[in-house]
């Protein structure tokens, strides 16, 4: 470890108030993020540009959602338009003929996810996504440093000294930041100097990702518009994944180094021949583009942060791939991380809500991760031997995982530190801790969802008949308290602010009556309601937001 605190006067050393470790999805997410809500942020990434390999694909449609908030959502779907009707799961022993069985034939069978979410799933590979998210942080201000590594640092009660090093001049700089964020993937040298330790069981299998053009494979496939493909040959199982669904896919074969495999066996011969005996067809064109080794691991950091360092992505997190969780909760991590950020520099939050970035985030990880796993053994991916039991039924699904994870602890008030961190069946109700319900409304003539409002500030919803004074005690209150509190009325006369569309009591979806009131967060969880009138609602009102944001 350096030990070479900066002099905040010497203009030799450039000052920020969050430095990003790492350019990838995460990294770039938190960059986005941060850019919304106005936070000076420099970002550092070793690669000369973003990802140029067709992995991490599978959007879920909670990571949609807060893109969708964030203004990028359309920018994404078009760079994914190119898959957009891939949409199954198909497990075959080979792809000639009509053998196999889908695991699932559609993300949103009968559309019922629509009840949910404004959102949905999202087919876009890293290689086509990171630019989007580039392009949007790039004009919100981000400081990006693409070929800069991070050299060494060092922390302090007060902030982060950091020295980078350009990869095309040469040339060093000492940034010093107020906070700094790990986004430097699963072999993290930041948390490797922190000394954070990680749980978990550690490798779970390993793989060969091939790159390659077929003409013909198309051909084989035919009209079976799948996300992946499991192989499952026993003399040459497989993984395969299309790219443009006509000439370019993606093939991940096993490989054991436990056994002594080495990575120099995998010649262009012998994947083309493995690719062509998991497909089932022996005069199958192959020609091999490229080829990387990847690992499969689950692992959480036993802590988030470190002082004025929080990991983020695979920093803190490492899941086997199927079901696309850990890109996902790493967006998601920097998604919870990014508002709190911004209220503590917003001076409307205590450094304490910091905190809470570890207790919220990290049961979601070390939940998601065991049940990664369980994904893989039910979906027989290449390479990996579960343990005897592990996994479930092929079938069972995930939506709970993605939208229906709550915050039992952390910056909320009211929520049951009982309930699991995922609850066995989707309840969207507006539990204190849980995402708040999605409703479309109508909102100075434009219809919304109010999801859709959550994003830069507290949010009050009331009863515009049955709770004028949560209205009014809530007014009061953003004009004394440094918190920015945005207060709608939701019904149908002309003091409201949101008329829901049809017959929708929006006070039972959100778990309360007509009387009562619930707090939701930037990030959209629910932070606290009343389930009624009380007393003194602003003096209850002031409470609750101090408890939150940890400003007592």
């Amino acid at each position: 470890m350096m030990n070479a605190r900066a002099d905040r006067a010497d203009p030799a050393v450039h000052e920020v108030p969050v430095l990003i470790v790492g350019g990838s999805l995460v990294g770039l997410s938190t960059s986005l993020f941060l850019g919304r809500l106005g936070v000076r942020h420099t970002l550092v990434e070793r690669h000369a540009d973003t990802s140029i390999h067709p992995r991490g694909r599978g959007n879920n449609v909670r990571t949609m959602e807060l893109f969708r908030v964030a203004g990028v959502e359309p920018d994404i779907r078009e760079a994914a338009a190119t898959l957009a009707d891939n949409h199954g799961i198909l497990q075959t022993p080979t792809l000639v003929g009509d053998t196999g069985e889908w695991l699932f034939k559609e993300i949103d069978p009968g559309g019922g996810l629509a009840r949910f979410s404004p959102s949905s799933w999202c087919l876009c590979s890293q290689d086509d996504l990171e630019p989007v998210l580039l392009d949007h942080a790039a004009s919100l201000g981000g400081d990006l440093r693409y070929s800069t590594e991070l050299m060494s640092f060092d922390t302090d009660s007060t902030g982060v000294s950091a020295v980078v090093k350009s990869r095309q001049t040469g040339e060093h700089t000492t940034i010093r930041a107020d906070y700094l964020v790990a986004a430097d993937g699963p072999r993290s040298p930041v948390r490797e100097q922190l000394g954070i330790g990680q749980s978990g069981p550690g490798d779970l299998f390993h793989n060969i990702s091939v790159t390659f053009r077929s003409d013909r494979l198309a051909e084989v496939v035919g009209d079976r518009r799948f996300i992946v493909c499991y192989l499952t040959s026993p003399d040459a199982d497989g993984a395969l994944l299309p790219v443009d669904n006509h000439g370019n896919w993606v093939f991940h074969a096993p490989w054991h180094p436990e056994l002594g495999e080495t990575l120099e066996e995998f010649t262009d011969e012998r994947c083309a021949d493995h690719i062509r005996r998991a497909v089932g067809d022996s005069g199958l064109d192959v020609r091999i583009t490229g080829k990387a080794p990847w690992h499969a691991a689950q692992r959480v950091a036993r802590g988030y942060r470190s002082g004025r360092v929080f990991l983020a992505g695979d920093s803190a997190h490492e899941m086997s791939p199927t079901g696309a969780f850990g890109s996902n909760t790493g967006i998601q991590d920097a998604h919870n991380l990014a508002w709190k950020l911004a209220a503590v520099f917003g001076g409307w939050a205590g450094e304490a809500l910091l905190d809470t970035y570890d207790s919220e985030r990290r049961p979601v990880a070390e939940v998601t991760s065991a049940r990664a796993a369980a994904r893989s053994a039910e979906h027989s991916h290449p390479g990996f031997a579960p343990p005897p039991g592990a996994g479930g039924g092929p079938r069972s699904g995930i939506l709970n995982m993605v939208l229906g994870h709550r915050y039992p602890h952390g910056a909320v008030v009211g929520a049951d530190p009982t309930v699991p961190v995922v609850p066995e069946k989707l309840t969207l109700t507006g539990e204190p801790g849980s995402r708040a319900p999605h409703l479309w409304v109508r909102h100075q003539g434009r219809r919304v969802s109010t999801l859709d409002l959550y994003e830069r500030s507290m949010v009050l919803l009331s009863d515009a008949d049955d709770a004028s004074e949560w209205h009014k005690a809530a007014l009061r209150l953003a004009e004394q308290l440094p918190v920015p509190l945005t207060s709608y009325r939701l019904g149908t006369g002309p003091d409201s602010e949101l008329t829901p569309e049809g017959d929708v009591d929006w006070a039972e979806r959100h778990g309360t009556t007509r009387a009562g009131a619930v707090l939701v967060r930037p990030d959209g969880f629910v932070a606290w309601r009343s389930s009624g009138p009380v007393p003194d609602a602003e003096l209850t009102l002031r409470q609750i937001l101090s408890t939150v944001l940890a400003l007592s």
